[in-house]
């Protein structure tokens, strides 16, 4: 049975009442991984830091490992600091690559020979030589101990954006389609490939294929246990119709994300919001904006760039 305080930090990470206030403290390295990951998503950063420290000691499991980097890089691109992030979730990607069966969840294409078509469903592609391969037992896709192929899709989802972020988007795209294939089956690592996807598309002037992922991120995110992820894919989406020329449009849809952001104490996403909502014109979200951000450089961040996936 899952423990008290695993479950609510679980819930504080990807569940539907995101949060940092009153967090329990962690009992086990996978509690340690969601205490991180709710306290960055509140833009508590150096707390955020200083549990994501503990994964560096000597016998860390790879997976978290992985996890704790790609959290890492995650922190440091909200910063704006894209390369930077590269060299964490560089060695995210390494620490997992090529680890076998053993470390995986099956999954619907599981067993299924690469590249074969089944009724009603295009070929695949082939497999990456580098990634995990999936196996196992089942597992909450949420609050299930992640796997390798989870950790596999965060780093290279973060590299993607960190290639997004230094003005290389072709490499971003090409890191994206090697994530397609394992996130059939990983719900929280499609809705990234979605964000991804989307801010990329942004990136080249291509705001009709930024709203078609950004949609399909609002659709997966519904369907979610988390309210982060459901904020962030909205969020997305009112960023993808402002690009297409749509403002107010887009401004009423920034307007439920930047109550929901304000709501759970989601900080980075207010300020993300607020910056989208002051380019549109909105009263009073310039002020916002600079109110939040000069919260997130107290608690430990630098918001003077663009908030990363």
């Amino acid at each position: 049975m899952v423990s008290l305080p695993h479950s609510v930090l679980a819930a504080a990470a990807f569940g539907p009442a995101p949060g940092a206030a009153r967090l329990p403290p962690a009992r086990t390295p996978l509690d340690r991984w969601h205490r991180a990951v709710a306290l960055g998503g509140a833009g508590r950063y150096a707390a955020a830091r200083a549990e994501l420290a503990a994964f560096s000691r000597p016998g860390t499991a790879p997976v978290l490992r992985s996890l704790a980097l790609s959290t890492t890089a995650s922190l440091i691109r909200q910063s704006g600091r894209h390369a930077a992030a590269a060299d964490p979730d560089g060695r995210a990607a390494h620490l997992v690559a090529g680890i076998g069966p053993r470390a995986g969840r099956a999954g619907p294409s599981a067993g299924r020979r690469s590249g074969a078509a089944t009724a009603g469903e295009p070929a695949r592609p082939e497999a990456d030589p580098g990634a995990p391969t999936a196996g196992g037992p089942d597992a909450d896709p949420w609050f299930g101990a992640p796997d390798a192929v989870d950790a596999w899709c965060d780093a290279l989802t973060g590299l993607a954006a960190d290639a997004l972020g230094s003005a290389r988007p072709a490499l971003a795209f090409r890191l994206l389609a090697r994530v397609r294939e394992p996130a059939r089956t990983r719900p929280r690592a499609a809705v990234r490939l979605h964000w991804v996807t989307a801010e990329t598309a942004l990136s080249v002037g291509d705001p009709g294929t930024a709203l078609e992922h950004a949609a399909a991120a609002v659709e997966l995110g519904a369907q979610a246990p988390s309210t982060r992820h459901r904020v962030k894919s909205a969020l997305l989406l009112a960023a993808a119709t402002a690009a297409s020329g749509d403002a107010a449009g887009a401004a009423a849809l920034a307007e439920p994300v930047a109550r929901d952001c304000a709501a759970h104490d989601l900080l980075p996403l207010r300020w993300a919001t607020a910056m989208l909502r002051a380019g549109l014109g909105v009263a009073a979200a310039a002020a916002e904006a600079a109110e939040c951000a000069a919260l997130l450089r107290a608690r430990g961040g630098d918001f003077s760039g663009p908030a990363g996936s």
